[in-house]
């Protein structure tokens, strides 16, 4: 069986900053409170007027992506999407990017799993090359958060985490089996679904209703989290997803030469660094900039990393992700 490696990094952030002072101004809230809770100084979202989507900024990614990987789009075999926002509730994503690149006729999966998407999305893709069905596969994690959140006093614990942009990797065969993609280990624990979770438009709560109800104080359209709920949960899975990889590959906590964790939190970050003893050049953290980008945290951190030069061949390279499902898993790779 082949192997998948990374070949190609692609980033796209919208121009527009909102600094905390700026939610400051319509909301309950200061920069001190929301740098002590997340670590957030800013985040980009997409203006008003603007052309951006979730698909139009994978896309954005992408081209960048393929460029690096030195290939073309015509080269690219299949296309995975990760995103919580897709532009319609159906299609997906994926089938847009095949024609907003103006590619050929290849296929397109979407991955609907939250903060954990780009993670699982890697994962799949890597068995698409390991069995050797594909060889050169685009993968993108991408969202449009601002849009949907609720820009209020009532929606601050949820609407200052969020920001918008995209991220994309191109994963192809290699036929050194000591390099690229070595595991990737998935979960799930469906029971705490409703912690975090948009529960409108759903098909318990779908056109006829959110029409004859017209109520302009039903928040099911808005996220709901409960935080320290999460917080809680994640550092203990962030922890799990971490170990099974490296017991699997028979590396310890001192083989990690970059972390690159899902951004959620920055206090999530910090506590899982502290609990490996990892240094700060050990780990990667961009949620100071960009808040949550959820399926577009990890490429997105991932290509910053990269592009910064703290990552090098031979490189061990730890992504993980905990989210929404609840979800969570990482994929082990030597750079």
């Amino acid at each position: 069986m082949y192997n998948s490696r990374i070949i190609g990094l692609g980033k796209y952030l919208p121009d527009n900053v909102v600094t905390n002072h700026d939610l400051s101004k319509i909301m309950d809230t200061s920069d001190e409170w929301i740098q002590e809770r997340t670590g957030i100084r800013e985040r980009r979202w997409i203006p008003e007027g603007s052309d951006d989507t979730s698909a139009v900024m994978g896309a954005k990614a992408a081209k960048i992506a393929i460029e690096r990987a030195g290939l073309t789009k015509d080269d690219v075999d299949f296309i995975i999407f990760a995103t919580l926002s897709p532009d319609y509730y159906f299609p997906g994503c994926g089938v847009q990017i095949q024609d907003l690149l103006d590619m050929p006729t290849i296929g397109a999966l979407d991955i609907r799993n939250q903060c954990t998407g780009f993670v699982y999305a890697v994962a799949v893709a890597d068995q698409f090359i390991k069995t050797g069905m594909y060889k050169n596969i685009l993968v993108i994690g991408a969202e449009y958060h601002s849009g949907g959140l609720e820009k209020s006093t009532r929606g601050r614990g949820v609407t200052v985490i969020f920001g918008d942009g995209a991220g994309a990797a191109v994963l192809s065969r290699c036929e050194d089996n000591t390099k690229g993609i070595l595991s990737s280990h998935l979960h799930s624990e469906g029971k705490y679904a409703e912690e975090l979770v948009v529960e409108g438009p759903s098909i318990k709560h779908w056109v006829p209703e959110i029409l004859e109800a017209n109520d302009p104080n039903d928040t099911s359209y808005y996220p709901y989290m409960n935080g320290t709920f999460v917080f809680k949960h994640a550092v203990v899975r962030f922890s799990e997803a971490i170990v099974e990889g490296l017991k699997a590959n028979g590396l310890n906590k001192e083989d990690i030469d970059m972390l690159i964790p899902h951004q959620a939190n920055l206090r999530i970050s910090q506590f899982i660094q502290r609990k490996f003893g990892l240094r700060d050049d050990q780990v990667f953290n961009n949620i100071q900039k960009y808040g949550n980008t959820t399926a577009a945290s990890v490429v997105i951190a991932l290509t910053e990393a990269w592009e910064e030069g703290k990552i090098k061949e031979n490189d061990t390279v730890i992504l993980a992700a905990f989210g929404s499902g609840f979800t969570w898993g990482s994929v082990i790779m030597k750079w």
